[in-house]
């Protein structure tokens, strides 16, 4: 094999492995590439996700303060059962009290 012929065949190689190469990446691309509608279709995905989250956040802030609302209604509640049932006490307090001066009355 002379000089011409290496270079030739050298040539032919590499022009075969070129071809093969581009026949790939243009297979490889023809397979993977996203179509318009799929790209429309994540775009709609996307803003209904981004709406589905704002909703969410929504509804937590909302729970968040009906809950603090809540707490604040029950906290206000049990002081006014702490106080009524003060008030209870004392009125049992007085009125045994009094019956017993009413009985200590009676028996002089």
């Amino acid at each position: 094999m002379n000089r011409i012929q290496f270079i030739v065949a050298t040539a032919i190689i590499l022009f075969v492995a070129f071809a093969l190469g581009w026949f790939a990446h243009w297979l490889i691309h023809r397979f993977t590439r996203v179509s318009q509608s799929d790209l429309s279709e994540l775009d709609k995905m996307a803003r209904d996700l981004h709406e589905a989250e704002e909703t969410r956040d929504q509804a937590i802030e909302y729970v968040q303060a009906r809950e603090a609302e809540l707490t604040n209604q029950l906290n206000q509640t049990e002081a006014e059962l702490r106080a009524a049932m003060d008030g209870l006490r004392e009125a049992r307090a007085e009125a045994e009290h009094m019956r017993s001066q009413l009985d200590r009355s009676l028996r002089s």
